[in-house]
């Protein structure tokens, strides 16, 4: 066994109506004005301004930066930032996906240590805490409310670059499955295997370790037992509940396990194309898991059992099982099968694998991969199976 560390450095609430509490989370921070960042969605739907209403309603001031976009850029962290400066806010409130998520995160980091979040990008640059930060998710797919991590979209390069830190983990996390009720199935469909993938890369990652492993293992039972009736109908509050801590027990779980050949290969196709994050995880799922059967350790079988709630003994099992249950609950779910069907080109393919290879989870994916390697994956990813 390798050697291994971890902590679990927040306090994390779940159960329907917790919103209910963020004002005396805000009052736990010692603050009396706190700045919401979220997307246009929330806003318009109401969601934003009920936070607001439970802060007046304490006494605590609060201001909204509402501009967050799907998969969130450099400029979008610059204007958060300077939104927070003039508020004179003392924390914020991530509301939202990972995306709101990943622009708190990354904007605490220049409220309290200025430049641009280029400048942070990679590990071990972030040099202290950053803004005081509360996450509340309003999907059940990234995670961000548990994770180091804030991925930001530098258009001028059309890279999406990493910012890592354990100082980026939000201080609370509240998780309130009646928040989800008015999400669309096809984004509760991609949220929700991009949680499955969470799971999975870091359950197989070089890097896990018994504490990744046993986050991972909850996360799958969770998300595999519950993820067809979510998307069903986001209504389904038990199922919805699990979906909201299968996905925090994913974040955790990678947070120190790291990610794998998906994640690597998802953020270029995001990047240049402007595919949902999630989306683009779930197509390429089954080609990288059937690239990665070679180094398998038994653990493919395990997650097959989580995902099909099917018992397979370990002689008739075979490592396509999984591979080809995986395209089927793509289907199932409405995920579109190739990456020629969201608009990808195959002439970027080059471009896409060069960008692929920058990323530290390619160095920590179960087979070991070369460039050549992932311009043949996603080839692969461009055909129908």
């Amino acid at each position: 066994m390798n050697e291994f560390t971890f902590s679990v450095p927040q306090n994390i609430i779940a159960g329907k109506g917790c919103l209910t509490k963020l004002p005396e989370l805000v009052k736990k921070l010692g603050a009396d004005h706190a700045f919401i960042i979220s997307g246009p969605h929330l806003n318009r739907m109401g969601l934003v301004d009920t936070c607001r209403r439970l802060l007046q309603e304490s006494h605590i001031q609060s201001d909204a930066f509402t501009e967050t976009e799907g998969n969130p850029s450099v400029e979008t962290v610059d204007k958060a930032a300077e939104a927070f400066r003039r508020s004179g806010a003392q924390c914020m409130i991530a509301l939202g996906g990972g995306s709101p998520m990943d622009v708190a995160k990354a904007a605490g980091i220049l409220v309290k240590y200025g430049g641009s979040i280029t400048e942070y990008e990679g590990g071990g640059k972030v040099p202290g805490k950053i803004v005081p930060l509360i996450a509340v998710p309003t999907t059940a797919g990234t995670g961000s409310e548990v994770t180091a991590f804030s991925v930001i979209t530098d258009c001028s390069r059309n890279y999406k670059l990493t910012v890592f830190s354990y100082e980026l983990i939000p201080e609370y996390a509240l998780l309130d499955p009646e928040l989800l009720v008015s999400v669309p199935s096809n984004v509760a469909a991609a949220c929700g295997v991009d949680a499955m993938v969470h799971a999975i890369e870091a359950y197989i990652s070089t890097a896990a370790s018994p504490f990744s492993d046993a986050m991972a293992e909850k996360a799958l039972e969770l998300i595999g037992g519950n993820i067809r009736r979510y998307v069903a109908n986001r209504k389904d509050e038990e199922a919805a509940a699990a979906m909201l801590s299968g996905s925090m027990f994913a974040g955790i779980a990678f947070s120190w396990a790291r990610l794998g050949n998906v994640h690597a290969m998802s953020h270029p196709v995001s990047a240049m194309y402007h595919v949902p994050h999630g989306v683009a995880n779930a197509i390429l799922l089954p080609v990288v898991m059937e690239y990665n059967a070679l180094a398998d350790r038994g653990r493919y079988r395990k997650i097959y059992s989580y995902i099909t709630g099917k018992n397979v003994k370990k002689e008739e099992f075979e490592p396509q099982m999984l591979t080809e249950a995986l395209r089927e609950l793509n289907r199932e779910l409405g995920i579109p099968e190739s990456l020629r069907e969201v608009g990808v080109g195959e002439e970027r393919i080059a471009a896409m694998a060069a960008d692929a290879m920058k990323s530290g989870n390619i160095l920590v994916n179960p087979r070991s991969t070369e460039q050549k390697d992932v311009e043949m994956l996603y080839r692969k990813a461009f055909t129908k199976v």
